[in-house]
């Protein structure tokens, strides 16, 4: 990964520039009680609050605005079921842009009619990663679409950094942030704009047992994708990238796993305590806090609540 590829703090502050006007600016939110019992200061970031419902609508509103006009002539492309195809559905409307999400057929109703209703074309195929892939490229040959990913590209890195700059624009001294880690685009974009504005301060991952690829990956220095994945944060299922993977093993502190039963338990405390409605992904890094509280003892800590899209209907408590 060459060093002039990889966003500066000048490139993330300018993504925010770009897509301010498609976001919101979420708020940072506080718990008394929940500070009590984890035994530091949390300001929770609430991207469960944001735009599609999700942080993904950050870098992909990012990416799709960096297009150039003859590569936003035959629209985007990306193979999804979840936030991100929703993201970059919302963010191509948003500025006529075409857009075909290649989505497995046995992705919830729910999270297609998400697609439609931001105006995506859902192109349904087998739930393999294969058979996603084969049809991602066999639309993109007959589109002419441009691929956007939902973690393993620059633009959506520096899109979701942004997140993270909005919180330290607060003025806020954080000692550490956490955040979920899936696919590990929120992650890299939040330690690579917390090493430019601080390098003091230290990000760390939470992590599912049961889809700890990047746990593995950072203790063996090389990539290593779990490929059966299981986990009620359906969210963190997807495995790092090389690109994601670089920039975590360079600037992130470490990465904890928790087991099923503690993320229940966090996302619990979240509903009951900060009244939020989250989904499991978006517990994991209290979950985390909360399993290692000897680390975080008496500072000030950032949580990034990665998203709301829960169903209702199935809450595990």
């Amino acid at each position: 990964m060459e060093k002039h590829n990889i966003p500066q703090l000048l490139d993330i502050q300018q993504a925010h520039q770009r897509i301010r006007a498609y976001i919101h600016r979420t708020p940072l939110q506080t718990c008394a009680a929940i500070d009590a019992i984890a035994g530091c200061q949390i300001y929770f970031k609430c991207e469960n609050l944001q735009k599609v419902g999700a942080f993904k609508a950050r870098g992909a509103t990012n990416a799709v605005l960096k297009l150039s006009g003859n590569l936003r002539a035959n629209g985007v492309a990306t193979h999804s079921s979840g936030n991100h195809a929703a993201a970059l559905a919302r963010a191509a409307t948003k500025v006529g842009v075409k857009s075909y999400i290649v989505m497995p057929s046995s992705a919830p109703e729910i999270k297609k009619a998400a697609v439609r209703t931001y105006g995506g074309e859902i192109i349904e195929c087998e739930p393999t990663l294969a058979a996603r892939e084969e049809m991602l490229i066999k639309v993109v040959n007959e589109t002419g679409a441009t691929f956007i990913p939902p973690y393993n590209h620059m633009d959506i890195i520096e899109g979701q950094a942004t997140c993270a700059l909005e919180m330290w624009e607060e003025n806020i001294a954080f000692d550490s942030i956490l955040t979920p880690v899936g696919g590990g685009g929120l992650l890299a974009g939040t330690a690579l704009v917390t090493h430019y504005l601080n390098k003091k301060a230290k990000v760390y991952a939470g992590e599912p047992e049961g889809a700890n690829d990047a746990w593995q990956s950072f203790r063996a220095g090389s990539l290593i994708p779990v490929y059966q994945p299981k986990t009620i944060a359906d969210g963190l299922m997807t495995s790092l990238g090389d690109i994601t993977f670089q920039l975590i093993k360079t600037h992130v502190k470490d990465v904890f796993t928790v087991s099923e039963e503690e993320i229940v338990s966090a996302m619990r405390l979240i509903y009951e305590r900060l009244k939020l409605v989250i989904e499991p992904s978006s517990a994991v890094p209290l979950a985390a806090l909360l399993a290692n509280k000897e680390v975080f003892a008496g500072k000030n800590i950032g949580i990034i609540l990665s998203g709301g899209n829960v169903d209702l209907s199935k809450l595990p408590f």
